[in-house]
């Protein structure tokens, strides 16, 4: 039993029944075989402990030998219990007890003492499988080669701790932390021996060989740099051959030359596959069996550990965090093996430095066992070198011409990361599930390779996914279990399937391969792989494997695990491979060694012999001199005619126009993104960016080193007038004064970089944007240099952005701007995704979001066309280009495919152009595409009058092919004298563009330029130019090109190595905008387009609308296809017809002559005879061109419509053919070509047709896409899908600087927005070490992200310059936005009732006013301020007013918001909100450390008032910072007083005036910070708050005194706090007086003044006034800016101040005259910022209850008490607007219901005891709202009535504009108006007290029916008043006319009583 069987075979039939079960899974949908083998074996295998299982987890060792116990296999091991170690040492693995560190990787360079008898060798543990651990042992107790005589027993010694003479392997296993559950072995754990490479290196050597049971071992995935390594020379051009050995991860404890030799040859694209680039696009139908269930061929019956290194469970020296046992976030965290694969992906491919310049070479990988002989002349007898993948477990040495062969680690690789079970899979308890085994893993190969067909090639990202599958469909029911959350251990089920054993594998191989016709090949070895290879080579040699394109060898065994390699025969695929694995700079290399080499002289030669008539030079010569005199006149009398016409302005063309700069919807919104994240990045608490320090914008832009790009970027620049716009230049800005804003990434750079980074240290107030323009090219690090030998440029990104200065400067921001932005997002990224800005999609559920009159043609809906169904594909491929390159590429095997497809390509285009000039023979050495392009490149400009023409690319990446490809182009136009038909352009990145004089003059007229220097700078400005632009350079930079583009060739793209980035770049060349409105022209003639598919091939609708729906299929096959159905369309081989499939030059000439020549004979019918034979060609084949538009416009006109109509259904192809003929002849026949000299019609309606169809070239083809050729491989990549719906290329490695963090990975979702991939990027992705980001790891730092950078990305060509130009600008606006403030501007109220007189009490020069004049001075009583043009007027004499002066003219909302405000910029004295932040202010806003938040304490301070009847109790929050500003009591701490100085003090940094700004719902917009204002000067300021606000006020101003009201002044309005401010003043006053009077200080001497502050006061001004004139009354003035500290210590200056009780200030307005400040002082109501002598006015307070006008009544109180007010006039004050708090933040609603209903002014009272609906509002408020809006209603006769007006006693209440009031106070002494000649018209009694007495009121007179209006808190005091003032005598009352406000009874309502005058 002790075999690996496990059971014997029921039957013989063993091989019938495996092949028929097979064969049933190949043909079936099906991947999982039905589960024979537990039919086939007598009993099924016991089922094996976890335990056991887990000595093959990791399937990186097996239990190599089998002890003398042969049933071990079967029964479970004896459990081993280790001595636990001593108390306190090391228990780390790979360290032993001292501490020392033993892992090979560690230690491989450094000196270790080895005894003699000694050697060193590599023992593995079980819990570092990566890993080996350095040992010294005596070689008397290790076996000799032949795995005998070794002695009994064991000696060794530690080379860490240098500890000597273990003689137990128990003991040194101990003391090396090997952690073993099983009895050591010397045997199991002594695996490899070490030897030194040639660098001194230690490295794995072979294997021990113990007791010759196994004479080679496994080779550790973990090894370090193989003896063969060499690093890549910097001269050879060649194809790296390879290591067998990956390299380690550059782990940081290896040594420094390890990582070095490791960066350097990491070159291998990491997709690289098989092959990074190739897809396998088609869909067979053995690919679709194996895509849609790659379900496990079997499942393992036995469930394995998996051991799990976490990190150690101490910290030592020798371990790092980055180690691989690190752990760090489950889900990103490589896989134990991965760091290794870091390696791998990026190239163990090496190159031998002798091999320098003589082409691809390979070295031997470090093998084992025998060599195998390279056979000579392989390469010359193959056409092909063969690619070695090495699988599985060991390979051997290669010998002799090894440079014909090319050995890659890849599919190792690939194998051993499957292996490796992601983190992201222990929550479903993976650790007991084992991975994928071996034999699966080869067996799956073989069915992926044996699908393939014969023109794809394996990809290795299909391998890993098919792996993935199949383990996670063979553990889905333990993960289902694993999800349920079943807490027990795991049960174990059986399995359903047995697994596959080595000795089954090759069984199960060959029958999988045995349906592919021989397309896989299965060689079985039973000894070593060694003897497969050999047998291989022999194959190839004798031919035997030409129709082979895989050989898979495995040598399997029973005993062992299997060894396995797959190598790569096939032609096709190996040259594909074997290019792949260059790198971009070596593939230039060796493209340019074969040019200077001569090798392509061979390809020349070669195409020579194909043409029968000749050479083509020769034929060309001879053509040129037989046809230059005619050509040459015809030509130029074709070409230069439109000129002619131009001048005469008979037939010019006028659809020629260059775009200018025009901001689209789209372009507005992501600027405004981009704007939103900045303002994000400044709100959040990091305080990374200070938005509000700012002044002005300043930026640079960072451009590839592509001159054009520069250039095109200077032209968006300068046309955007952004310069002028920011304010940085002036009107007249040059070319070098632009250039300043704009680097190119070149060896200058660095300069203009310098000289940006001086101007952001020294203007810290202007915001510096970077902006990095395609930012995906040259991500290199600067440290890391891929390329030695490359330009300085390399790695400049890097150095120049990455630097410390720009991350460090708090006014740089950084936005990196690109169409694939994948290289930025990776684990290491500096980039946050919260900072990324993601283009925006323009529907969504269906909806435009951005209405836009252009619609953008990216890749997707370049991939949409190709889905049958829709338009003509705009993505095509050349079949017979394709097959002519194939069959060179056998032909020339030495010679690269780069080579040989550009100069297949040269040779299509000169024999089109030579076909096209009328060689018609030359047809036969083009391709239907090619001659498409030519002949549409060639008449285009003739179409056209003004001579546009179309815009071809011709993309050659490869500079020297390019020039190459120019040159004869060229020659070849110039023999065909076309030089003056079309130009050839060659686009060079690192040069500008150069084109012919001729062209440029043309350029000139269309584009209106006079300028005699212009040359086009950009591709843009080629707009219409008929011309081949050859673009160079190894990736685009960039570039945009013209709308005329109507060809992007990409035939000649790197096909071998793409990754996504580098296919999505070439395709986005093609990116276009089309106007948006085609697409609703839907081609009513599809009967007749569903026609012959070679009639109407790609040739003859070259400009066919793509608008037309349901076009043809052009397949080979003649089917009809259901319309429903959306199927790839077979037309992208272009035509792909029969045509271009077939093979045989004779059938392409005939099928082409037909083709061309369909529609001839009619046209020549009609008199075009004379013309040379080249002209009658592309006149005939412009004809047929337009067939789709000329009957699409005949149908839409309405002519003719019978054409779509008598066609019959398309049954039969032959009518077809018939229909569309006659069809051609009835529009053709009837009108000769445009082009035409002598052209007749026979029906002049026609004619006028014929003129609409011939329209410019140029204007089609700016109304639909290019069309696209590409590489048959790229196209099979872009056009199919994945499981996941997205196209393949989006499963591309996604840049060659990244890999893949795991091949355990999802799939991409086709439902996954940007942000989402975004996100998968940055989990799955990594940056190699040559990756800028390499380096950006957590270093003790939370947070990797730099705060002040954003990512701007969105599809190529969609206008993202146009869209950051934008954001610049609407940046700039938001920091003037942000320096800016709305101040109300209103001119002063009343003005024309102003008292005027000639008598003025001040010179306009006087800077204070002198008391005794100002005595004189009378009181202004009306209202000026503008905020009161609502209120009521204030009579203080007999006025005549014209009552329409004062109209309602504004409603309530109206007040705020339609007041009339200006923008004003903030100076350096402005107050600010709590947004504001600047170094200077942060100690005085609280953010200084010293001054913590939580750092301030409450204290209460309580007074009597005798009104109010109680004491009041206040609170005050002083924050520490504070404290010096008051008084306390030395115990206890009680708040005493606030300090105050003395009226004697004098000090120029102290402001004397205590300040209160009363404040409610604007904690945020608040101007409380005033330390600008007072420019920096000492001052007391304190925020008046309500109680229930005091929190949010304390949180925003943390440093700020505040006063508390007491809770019940909560609904209180300003009335209250201004009461409460004056009240609490003048008690401190009291307090100060007494306690500085102890201190021998008079009382009087005590500064008696508080200044009472808005909250929305911004900025003061001073008026200047010269009176330097002749005469006294001359006088010039100006106003400025001042501080509020200049103005305070001014007035406080004042002489005889003490004696004014109100000090004020104009309210600023830009309107002011000199008339308003001829006077210096007025005596007048002063509002908003004021003085108030607290002394002066102790017996006049503030109406605590008032809502509204206030400040009025308290003016009206303080000047009847005989107190002075004094305006400065030469002072003002600038109010903000603020849109929040303040007076609106009282809302009136009904008290019942909290819906939100308007309730009108007239519901506001009610009467008595009503049901009306009481308000949740306070009384006082209905009140003053009520009269302001329905005064009229109690004083019906004041209504307009200015001249007798309402009688208000010892109040002020506003009645409106449309009632005049008249003041006058009932106290004894007080000063009122003489009221002799006045009669009211009606009497306000509000809240009267005791002065108001019968006899004060009887000596007033009253209009007859005048009204009567006393309001009093309750009917009781109603009632009383009346009787008390005798009211009835005169008055008469109604019970009717008592009413009250609409307030509940707890409210507490007022009471009115209204009555009229008897």
């Amino acid at each position: 039993m002790g075999n690996s069987y496990a059971g014997q075979l029921k039957t013989t039939r063993f091989e019938e029944v495996l092949h028929n079960s097979i064969e049933a899974s190949l043909r079936s949908n099906n991947l999982v075989p039905r589960p024979i083998f537990s039919q086939l074996y007598l009993e099924a295998e016991q089922q094996l402990s976890s335990l056991e299982a887990g000595s093959r987890a990791d399937n990186e060792e097996e239990e190599e030998e089998e002890e003398e116990e042969g049933s071990e296999s079967s029964s479970p091991p004896v459990s081993y219990q280790m001595k636990p170690p001593p108390e306190g040492c090391c228990t780390t693995d790979g360290f032993c007890q001292a501490g020392k560190d033993l892992r090979l990787v560690s230690i491989s360079n450094e000196h270790i003492e080895v005894p003699s008898g000694f050697l060193l060798v590599g023992a593995k543990s079980p819990n570092l499988p990566d890993h080996l651990l350095v040992c010294a042992v005596d070689k008397r107790f290790l076996p000799d080669d032949n795995g005998h005589n070794a002695l009994l027993g064991f000696s060794g010694n530690c080379v860490g701790c240098g500890k000597k003479g273990f003689c137990y392997f128990t003991e040194f296993s101990n003391h090396i932390n090997l952690k073993l559950t099983t009895q050591p072995k010397k045997q199991k754990h002594l695996k490899y021996y070490l030897v030194r490479n040639a660098q001194g290196a230690l490295t794995k050597g072979s294997v021990i060989c113990w007791k010759g049971a196994e004479f080679r071992g496994r080779q550790s995935s973990s090894s370090t740099c193989s003896s063969t390594l060499f690093q890549l020379p910097e001269s050879s051009g060649l194809s790296g051959s390879t290591s067998s050995e990956p390299l380690p991860a550059a782990n940081p404890s290896a040594p420094a030359g390890t990582q070095q030799t490791a960066a350097a040859i990491d070159h291998i694209p990491s997709t690289a596959a098989f092959s990074s680039a190739v897809y396998n696009g088609k869909e067979s139908p053995k690919q679709q069996l194996v895509k849609n269930n790659l379900s496990a061929l079997t499942r393992p019956s036995v469930l394995g550990t998996l051991t799990n290194s976490g990190p150690p469970k101490k910290r030592h020296k020798g371990w790092s965090p980055e180690s691989p046992s690190s752990t760090e976030t489950w889900n990103l965290q490589l896989n134990p093996q991965a760091p290794n694969r870091i390696k791998n992906d990026g190239g163990s491919l090496s190159s031998l430095p002798h091999s320098a310049l003589v082409g691809p070479a390979s070295s031997p990988m470090v093998g084992s066992g025998e060599p195998v002989a390279v056979p000579d002349n392989l390469l010359k007898i193959c056409k092909a070198k063969p690619v070695i993948f090495k699988g599985h477990g060991n390979f051997p040495y290669l010998c002799g011409n090894i440079n014909d062969v090319i050995v890659s680690p890849l599919l190792y690789t690939c194998y051993r990361n499957s292996q490796s079970l992601s983190r992201a899979y222990e929550q479903y308890g993976a650790s007991t599930m084992q991975p994928i085994s071996e034999e699966m893993q080869l067996l799956l190969t073989v069915y992926y390779l044996v699908q393939l067909a014969s023109d794809q090639v394996p990809l290795i990202e299909d391998l890993e996914q098919i792996f993935m599958r199949s383990w996670r469909e063979s553990h889905l029911s333990e993960i289902r279990q694993y999800q349920q959350a079943l807490p027990q251990t795991f049960p174990q089920v059986p399995s359903q399937i047995a697994p596959v054993t080595s000795a089954q594998l090759p069984w199960l191989a060959g029958l999988a391969a045995s349906s592919c016709n021989d397309s896989v090949h299965i060689i079985e070895c039973s000894y070593s792989l060694a003897e497969g290879l050999s047998e291989m080579f022999k194959l190839l040699i004798e031919g035997k494997l030409i129709k082979t394109n895989y050989v898979v060898i495995i040598c399997a065994s029973r005993n062992r695990a299997i060894d396995s390699c797959i190598v790569i025969t096939g032609k096709y695929q190996a040259r594909v491979l074997s290019e792949s694995m260059l790198t971009p700079s070596d593939y230039q290399k060796e493209v340019n060694y074969q040019l200077v080499t001569g090798k392509v002289e061979t390809l020349g030669s070669f195409f020579s012999t194909l043409c029968p008539e000749g050479d083509i030079d020769l034929l060309l010569e001879k053509f040129y001199q037989e046809n230059q005199g005619h050509i040459s006149s015809s030509l130029s009398a074709s070409v230069n005619k439109p000129t002619a016409l131009n001048g005469t302005g008979a037939a010019a063309c006028t659809s020629y126009e260059i775009e200018r700069h025009q901001i689209r919807p789209f372009q507005l919104a992501v600027a405004q993104k981009l704007l939103s994240h900045i303002c994000s990045i400044a709100d959040s608490s990091t305080q990374n960016l200070d938005l509000g320090s700012f002044e002005k914008i300043d930026f640079l832009i960072c451009v590839p080193p592509s001159e054009v790009t520069y250039q095109q970027t200077l032209f968006h620049l300068w046309h955007s007038g952004i310069l002028l716009e920011l304010g940085l230049e002036k009107e007249h800005l040059t070319k070098q004064r632009l250039e300043q804003y704009v680097i190119k990434l070149d060896a200058e750079a660095q300069i203009k970089f310098k000289v940006f980074l001086q101007n952001s240290m020294q203007n810290p107030h202007t915001l510096f944007v970077l902006i990095h323009d395609h930012a995906h090219w040259d991500l290199m690090s600067a440290v890391h240099s891929l390329y030695p030998q490359t330009e300085l440029s390399t790695g400049l990104v890097d150095k120049l952005l990455n630097c410390r200065e720009v991350k460090e400067a708090p006014n740089i921001v950084t936005l990196h701007v690109t169409s694939f932005p994948y290289a930025l997002q990776t684990q290491h990224t500096h980039i946050s995704p919260y900072n990324e800005i993601h283009w925006p999609s323009s529907y969504s559920n269906g909806v435009d979001l951005y209405h836009e009159n252009k619609k953008y043609f990216g890749l997707s809906e370049f991939i949409e066309s190709t889905l049958s169904g829709h338009s003509i594909p705009l993505l095509r491929y050349d079949s017979s280009f394709e097959a002519m390159v194939m069959a060179l590429g056998k032909r020339f095997p030495r010679l690269h495919s780069a080579v040989i497809r550009t100069f297949v390509l040269i040779q299509h285009y000169s024999a089109a152009m030579m076909a096209v000039c009328g060689l018609s023979q030359m047809k036969n050495y083009t391709s239907v595409e090619t001659l498409e392009i030519t002949q549409n490149l060639i008449n285009s400009s003739r179409q056209c009058p003004s001579g546009h023409g179309l815009m071809v690319v011709l993309r050659i990446p490869c500079t020297p092919l390019a020039a190459v490809a120019y040159e004869r182009l060229y020659n070849v136009r110039e023999r065909l004298a076309l030089e003056d038909n079309f130009e050839i352009i060659l686009g060079n990145p690192n040069s500008g563009i150069t084109i012919g004089k001729r062209f440029v003059e043309q350029l000139k007229v269309w584009q209106k330029i006079e300028d005699v220097d212009w040359r086009p700078q950009t591709y843009l400005e080629l707009e219409g130019l008929p011309c081949i632009l050859i673009f160079s350079g190894m990736d685009p930079q960039g570039e945009s090109l013209p709308r005329s583009l109507r060809y992007c060739d990409l035939r000649l793209i790197n096909s071998s190595s793409l990754v996504r980035t580098t296919l999505e770049q070439e395709l986005g060349l093609a990116a276009y905008f089309v106007s948006s409105e085609i697409h609703t022209e839907k081609a009513v003639v599809n009967d007749v387009l569903e026609s012959d598919p070679e009639k109407l091939s790609s040739t003859d609708n070259e400009d066919e609308e793509i608008a037309t729906e349901g076009i043809i299929e052009t397949g080979s096959t003649s089917e009809k296809r259901s319309p429903m159905k959306r199927e790839r369309s077979r037309s992208h081989g272009s035509a792909s017809s029969s045509l271009s499939s077939k093979a045989s030059s004779k059938t392409l000439r005939s099928s082409l002559l037909t083709f061309c020549s369909e529609s001839s004979p009619p046209l020549i019918a009609a008199g075009d005879t004379a013309k040379s034979p080249h002209q009658v060609l592309s006149n005939s084949t412009e004809e047929t061109t337009s067939i789709y538009e000329r009957q699409k416009q005949k149908v839409d006109k309405g002519a003719q419509t019978t054409i779509s109509k008598h066609l019959p259904p398309a049954t039969e192809q032959t009518d077809m053919k018939q229909n569309i003929k006659s069809a051609q002849i009835s529009i053709t026949s009837s009108s000769s070509s445009p082009f035409s000299s002598s052209s007749f019609s026979s029906a002049p309606t026609h004619n006028s047709f014929i003129l609409q169809t011939s329209q410019c070239s140029m204007t089609k083809a700016s109304k639909q896409p290019p069309i696209v050729f590409l590489p048959k491989l790229v196209y099979d990549i872009i056009t199919s899908t994945d499981s996941s719906g997205l196209p393949k290329s989006s499963s591309l490695l996604p840049y060659h600087s990244v890999m893949w963090a795991s091949s355990f990975r999802p799939l991409m979702s086709k439902m996954m927005t940007c942000t989402e991939q975004s996100l998968y990027y940055r989990q799955w992705t990594v940056p190699k070490p040559i990756h800028m980001d390499y380096n950006n790891r957590n270093e003790g730092r939370m947070d990797t992200f730099h705060p002040r950078r954003l990512l701007l990305s969105g599809p190529p060509q969609i206008g993202k310059t146009g869209a950051y130009l934008q954001f610049l600008s609407i940046l700039s606006r938001m920091l003037i936005r942000l320096t800016e403030v709305d101040v109300y501007d209103e001119e002063e109220i009343n003005i024309n009732i102003r008292e005027e007189s000639d008598q003025y009490y001040h010179q306009p020069g006087d800077m204070w006013p002198d008391l005794e004049t100002f005595k004189k001075t009378p009181f202004d009583y009306t209202i000026h301020d503008p905020k009161y043009e609502d209120a009521s007027l204030i009579c203080s004499k007999l006025q005549t007013i014209n009552s329409e002066d004062r109209s309602m003219s504004r409603r309530q909302e109206d007040m705020y918001t339609h007041r009339q405000t200006t923008r004003m910029r903030l100076s350096k004295y402005a107050a600010y909100n709590t947004y504001h932040h600047c170094e200077q202010c942060h100690q005085y806003m609280g953010f200084n450390p010293r001054y913590q938040l939580y750092e301030s304490t409450l204290h209460a301070f309580a007074f009597s008032y005798s009104m109010l009847g109680e004491e009041i109790q206040l609170h005050f929050i002083i924050p520490k910072s504070k404290e010096h500003h008051f008084v306390f009591s030395q115990p206890g701490r009680q708040l005493e007083s606030m300090r105050l100085p003395l009226v004697t003090d004098k000090s120029e940094d102290y402001i004397k005036s205590p300040t209160f700004t009363p404040t409610t719902g604007r904690h945020e917009h608040g101007l409380f910070n005033l330390y600008h204002a007072m420019d920096g000067a000492s001052h007391l300021h304190v925020l008046v708050v309500k109680e229930y606000e005091m929190a949010i006020y304390k949180k925003y101003w943390p440093n700020h005194i505040m006063l508390v009201l007491p809770s019940i002044f909560n609904s209180a309005g300003v009335g209250a706090a201004h009461f409460l401010i004056k009240e609490l003043s003048y008690h401190n006053l009291e307090l100060e007086r007494n306690r500085q009077e102890e201190l021998g200080i008079k009382p009087q001497d005590i500064w008696p003044f508080i200044v009472i502050s808005d909250d929305s006061c911004v900025m003061w001004n001073a008026v200047e006034v010269d009176c330097s004139g002749d005469r006294k009354s001359d006088y010039t003035w100006t106003e400025r800016n001042v501080s509020l500290k200049q103005i305070l210590q001014h007035i406080e200056a004042t002489p005889n101040v003490t004696h004014y009780a109100l000090i004020g200030m104009r309210k600023w307005s830009s309107k002011t005259n000199s008339a308003e400040i001829k006077e210096p002082f007025s005596c007048c109501h002063v509002h908003d910022f004021i003085m108030l002598n607290v002394d002066l006015t102790q017996n006049v307070q503030y109406n605590q209850n008032r809502f509204t006008c206030d400040d009025i009544d308290f003016n009206l109180r303080v000047h009847s008490a005989g107190l002075l007010i004094c305006r400065f006039n030469r002072f003002s004050v600038m109010k903000k607007q603020i849109a929040v708090g303040g007076q609106r933040s009282f809302h009136i609603k009904s008290k019942v219901s909290d819906t939100p209903v308007s309730i009108s002014p007239a519901q506001y009272i009610c009467a008595p005891d009503s049901k009306h609906t009481f308000l949740a509002a306070p009384a006082q408020l209905l009140l003053e709202k009520y009269l302001q809006y329905h005064s009229h209603r109690f004083f019906p006769l004041s209504l307009k009535n200015y001249s007798h007006p309402v009688l208000s006693v010892d109040c002020y209440l506003n009645l409106g504009p449309q009632i005049a009031v008249c003041y006058v106070s009932s106290r004894p002494h007080s000063l009122n108006i003489s009221s002799s000649g006045l009669t009211f018209s009606g009497l306000l009694l509000y809240l009267c007290d005791s002065f108001v007495v019968a006899s004060f009121l009887k000596k007033f007179h009253f209009l007859k029916g005048a009204t009567l209006c006393v309001i009093c808190q309750d009917r009781n005091s109603l009632r009383q008043t009346v009787v008390r003032l005798e009211l009835e005598d005169e008055w008469q009352f109604r019970l009717r006319d008592e009413f009250q406000t609409a307030n509940a009874k707890e409210d507490r309502p007022l009471f009115f009583l209204t009555g009229r005058h008897i």
